[in-house]
């Protein structure tokens, strides 16, 4: 589940600013941070299973002020769209190949097999002695 959230954080300088970023990306599950707006106050972060409170308790320890603006599930498309393609692909391969199969299939170990050895032990063929 990608999430999308949005910052409000206190950044009066580039050396905040920095420091900021450092916090965020350093977070488990975060794929890319940006600053965004003119003010450069929010901070905007993407991620997979990114826990929000727990970034926002980072941020607000090292500049003192951080609120949750909002947290948005990303859905891929795109993605969806190039599986659907592939899957018809690949049936259109199955077809294809179904009607050049040769009828014979040889299958090689792709390993040595090792030799098979039978021993036949001479007490075996006795009755047994324990009485």
């Amino acid at each position: 589940m990608k999430q999308k959230m949005v910052l409000k954080v206190q950044m009066n300088c580039e050396k905040c600013r920095t420091q900021a970023l450092r916090i965020a990306a350093a977070s488990q599950g975060v794929t890319s941070v940006a600053i965004q707006r003119q003010e450069k106050d929010e901070l905007m972060v993407v991620g997979d299973g990114v826990d929000s409170v727990k970034l926002t308790r980072c941020l607000r320890k090292k500049l003192h002020y951080a609120t949750i603006l909002t947290i948005e599930e990303i859905k891929d498309e795109k993605k969806e769209e190039k599986k659907e393609k592939k899957k018809e692909e690949k049936k259109e391969e199955k077809k294809d190949d179904e009607k050049y199969t040769s009828p014979y299939y040889v299958c090689y170990p792709s390993y040595p097999m090792p030799p098979q050895i039978m021993v036949q032990d001479p007490c075996q063929c006795q009755a047994c002695s324990i009485l």
